[in-house]
């Protein structure tokens, strides 16, 4: 089985959540909201991980301002890929708070659309298992 580290920004703005609602053909969570990020590659640290993942997935122009390292966890996924093949991996998920200055964000292909949200609001939604576990962990829902 194949192990990833994930790096997972929670992306905050006045109040607010960013999510993302995953492409229904293709991750772990297809089709459900969830937080961005991704894994990590060879020869990075954690916080460039972080932030080249928010720059390939919401854009160059989302102003992260305040990075802090908040918790970590793992778990078995089946991934799924855009031909429709399968992979279960082992994931690690290093969890930030994040602050944004702003919320220009042009999202790339792994996300149907993209949404700031209340805690109230984010109570209702489809989230996927890992994002919920986070936001009741934060005790944010």
């Amino acid at each position: 089985m194949r192990q990833r580290i994930i790096v997972c920004p929670v992306i905050q703005n006045d109040g607010e959540f960013l999510l993302c609602k995953m492409a229904s053909d293709r991750g772990v969570f297809p089709g459900q909201w969830a937080l961005s990020g991704g894994g990590m590659e060879p020869g990075e640290t954690m916080e460039e991980a972080l932030r080249r993942e928010i720059r390939e997935e919401l854009g160059e122009a989302l102003e992260i301002t305040e990075v802090k390292p908040w918790a970590f966890r793992d778990d078995v996924r089946v991934k799924t890929y855009p031909d429709g093949t399968t992979e279960e991996v082992y994931m690690i998920y290093l969890i930030f708070d994040c602050i944004s200055a702003n919320r220009d964000i042009t999202f790339n292909e792994e996300f149907q659309e993209i949404v700031w949200v209340s805690p109230a609001t984010m109570k209702d939604m489809d989230l996927n298992e890992a994002t919920r576990i986070t936001f009741i962990q934060k005790g944010i829902i």
